[in-house]
């Protein structure tokens, strides 16, 4: 989920904890646990720091190890250690609980986004996204927001997130019907399907698809029961056997962007001084593009010396603001 979203979750899960009579007959407890659902409900993406180093590494890394079970049990030891130094006479073990839940619920909203975590690490490190719920999703937000306003007008929180929580629940349920029964819209419309990628939008009735077969990509777009096919793209396996093709797999961009995206073309271009390649992530088309890329330039005008000039990876929506990341990063 967004930022907000996990501010606002752990806002509620401080309410929440209420239940709990510890925590509701000590206020230097309840004061101390509100803080940690709210850090607790950040703390995996801390990994967002990364971005500082590049791009690369932020790919990488980024709701991975930070969101995989070892993780979460770390998560939640530090923050109450760190919470015990300043509040020591509360009940360590309720501290605790309530923190370690906001942690645990962190990750597990997030693997309902398309974009997904390696939350089952260390068993496994494949992503884990079940694409159902939008990364922001305007209703679980403003179910939120509207019990915060209501605890801060002085409902009782332990019945109020419980209610609203049973509501989001629901809302779940829904949702993964929705899904599925838009997969057996598209099962029912194409065969030898070998993946589906759904993305949900803001919009309830509209949902991005990516559909890979043995031959073809299909970029696609479903609405109120209808599918309606936007790109069409040849599936063509990458051709490890060639030199400058091989090169390219060598460089950390390229890595970073292959470890990460599921569904991708790459296309090769010739020019006088190198050959570039170029990977595109086929999930996120935007006004008719494709801003999620790799590129890499590799110099190959020396025979079997081949050399990378320059690479990138990440968000870029012209052609021009792609030159100007390679040459940034040239420099």
């Amino acid at each position: 989920m967004d930022t907000a979203t996990h501010v606002v979750m752990g806002v509620a899960l401080g309410g929440l904890a209420t239940i709990d009579p510890v925590v509701a007959e000590d206020p230097a407890l309840g004061q101390a646990v509100l803080i940690g659902t709210i850090i607790g409900s950040q703390a995996p993406d801390f990994d967002t720091v990364l971005k500082l180093k590049n791009n690369a590494t932020y790919i990488r890394n980024h709701r991975g190890i930070t969101h995989s079970m070892p993780a979460v049990v770390l998560w939640g030891l530090l923050l109450t250690g760190g919470l015990s130094l300043f509040y020591p006479e509360v009940n360590t073990l309720h501290l605790w609980m309530w923190t370690f839940l906001a942690v645990i619920l962190h990750v597990f909203v997030d693997v309902f986004n398309a974009y997904g975590t390696q939350a089952y690490r260390p068993f496994t490190k494949r992503w884990v996204a079940y694409g159902f719920i939008n990364t922001f999703d305007p209703y679980i937000f403003y179910f939120h927001i509207a019990g915060i306003i209501a605890w801060f007008l002085g409902a009782n929180p332990a019945y109020l997130w419980l209610l609203i929580y049973f509501i989001i629940a629901l809302y779940y349920v829904k949702r993964y019907f929705d899904k599925r029964e838009m997969i057996k819209l598209i099962e029912e419309n194409f065969t030898d399907i070998e993946q589906i990628i759904t993305f949900p939008t803001i919009n309830q009735n509209i949902w991005r698809i990516t559909i890979t077969t043995p031959s073809r990509y299909y970029i696609g777009r479903a609405e109120n029961g209808h599918i309606t096919i936007l790109d069409e793209f040849i599936n063509k396996p990458i051709n490890t056997r060639d030199p400058v093709v091989k090169k390219a797999l060598e460089d950390h961009n390229i890595k970073a962007f292959l470890s990460f995206s599921p569904v991708y073309r790459y296309e090769i271009n010739y020019h006088d001084e190198y050959t570039e390649l170029r990977f595109i992530d086929l999930r996120y088309r935007y006004n008719g593009r494709y801003p999620f890329v790799a590129l890499v330039k590799i110099d190959d005008e020396h025979g079997e010396n081949l050399k990378i000039i320059d690479s990138y990876t990440g968000w870029v929506f012209t052609e021009e603001k792609l030159q100007d990341k390679l040459n940034t990063a040239e420099k």
